[in-house]
């Protein structure tokens, strides 16, 4: 079962192991996964899924990342 625990970007850093710039503009390249509000059109806070995370993770531990610019 996939996990539907929300991480907020601090986690996220801490998971990845890269900075927030760089998953930002990451995501602006979709090869990141894209965040989601958390309150709405006109709140501020995002997350995102753990699953899709870990997934993330996992695929660059398979060796599925080919582009090694960050």
């Amino acid at each position: 079962m996939k996990s539907s625990k929300i991480l907020r970007i601090n986690e996220v850093i801490a998971r990845t192991g890269l900075s927030r710039a760089t998953i930002y503009r990451q995501m602006n390249k979709n090869l990141f996964p894209l965040k989601f509000s958390l309150t709405g059109a006109s709140g501020r806070a995002v997350g995102w899924l753990e699953s899709t995370i870990d997934a993330w993770i996992a695929e660059r531990a398979e060796g599925g990342n080919d582009d090694v610019s960050l």
